[in-house]
């Protein structure tokens, strides 16, 4: 059995999902940062940066989002397995759920910001939730079919990428009149959309692969004590293997950058799982600040990641408090700051709220949505949950 606290969590789980929701924030910070906003970044994606950004970006890059991506399968497997237990039908009320995460992600998207992954999520949660309770050879014909489409897709365009010359430099990308309005913002985003969530086709295919991945890693043990086989496969996978590619991929240029976005990390995340995870059973002494933050962080992840989505867009967009163009000659220095800022907060803000309710402010929404009534106490954020 997985290793639970006194209120029915897996501790694990919290943990890494709390370092998945800030490694993410170390992703996205570099949108925020850019004057202009994401949609001026896109103007200057495939152009090369400097050396010391370059690495501070492959610290980052799509590894967290791949690790938050595979606990979401986890949180799936783990509410079919309560479902099995009461004798309730499944997928039951789940497309319900999808639903509710889809619509949360669009406001999130139109509202807050233009990469929101939870409209991918909610897609590809839909199918999965249909093939988690199938026989394992079912799930590795779905995994192995999905995986190889999607390598040969992305082996694909990045060819078509290395073949074709690349777009001039653009000097005015970064016009910060772009974020002086919010109103404005959401125009864009309303007007673009097609061109902005054209990610999904690309996130979708990896979710669903990922979340079956995460699905079997809870059945093969991966977060049990007597999983110490399986979680130092991981390790050596996603470390031995997974940041070697890493580097290649980082070193190689912006022509590689599909590789390095979304081919790669999710080696390095397994790795990451298979770390964490052993870390947090070999913990004997009690949890420090730091775990303690992160398990918040991990418990309230939903509110946690919208939270520093709208934290950063009102210190650095026009219509806010404007740093990132007041700070647009300080590198790669201000995304540092910004990212450690608001990981702070979030690591303070989250074990204070939670010791008045039981779940983020977003979870206690979504969760009377779905089932109409406030739970009962010490049910709600238990290991069943989906989040």
């Amino acid at each position: 059995m997985p290793v639970i606290t006194e209120r029915g969590r897996i501790d694990a789980l919290d943990v890494l999902r709390g370092v998945a929701i800030l490694g993410t924030f170390a992703t996205n910070v570099w949108l925020f940062a850019e004057p202009g906003g994401p949609i001026a970044y896109l103007g200057a994606a495939l152009t090369d940066v400097g050396v010391v950004e370059t690495a501070l970006r492959t610290l980052s890059n799509g590894k967290f989002l791949a690790l938050l991506t595979l606990l979401f399968g986890v949180g799936i497997e783990l509410q079919y397995r309560s479902a099995v237990r009461r004798g309730d039908p499944w997928p039951g009320r789940y497309p319900v759920r999808a639903a509710v995460l889809f619509v949360e992600g669009l406001v999130h998207y139109v509202l807050v910001f233009e990469f929101d992954v939870l409209m991918g999520y909610a897609i590809a949660s839909i199918l999965v939730a249909y093939l988690v309770g199938r026989s394992e050879r079912v799930v590795r014909a779905w995994v192995g079919a999905v995986g190889a489409v999607y390598v040969a897709a992305l082996l694909a365009l990045t060819a078509l990428l290395l073949v074709t010359p690349g777009p001039p430099a653009s000097g005015g990308a970064s016009d910060p009149a772009l974020t002086a309005s919010w109103p404005e913002q959401v125009r864009l985003r309303l007007e673009h959309f097609a061109l902005l969530r054209a990610e999904l086709v690309l996130i979708v295919p990896s979710a669903v692969v990922l979340f079956l991945v995460g699905s079997r890693m809870v059945r093969a043990g991966a977060f049990t004590e007597a999983g110490t086989r399986i979680r130092r496969r991981l390790t050596a996978v996603g470390f031995g293997v997974g940041l070697p590619l890493n580097a290649l991929t980082a070193l190689g240029g912006p022509d590689l950058f599909l590789l390095d976005r979304y081919l790669v990390p999710p080696l390095v995340a397994l790795g990451l799982l298979g770390l964490g995870t052993s870390l947090v059973l070999r913990a004997r002494r009690a949890p420090g600040p730091l775990r303690c933050g992160l398990t918040a962080v991990g418990r309230t992840a939903l509110s946690c990641y919208v939270l520093q989505n709208v934290l950063a867009a009102a210190l650095c967009y026009g219509w806010g408090l404007g740093l990132a163009e007041r700070f647009a000659g300080a590198g790669p220095w201000f995304a540092v700051a910004l990212w450690a800022g608001v990981s702070a907060l979030l690591l303070v803000a989250a074990p204070l709220w939670l010791r008045r309710a039981d779940r983020g402010p977003l979870e206690l929404v979504v969760h009377r949505l779905i089932a109409g009534r406030r739970a009962p106490a010490g049910v709600s954020g238990r290991a069943g949950s989906g989040r």
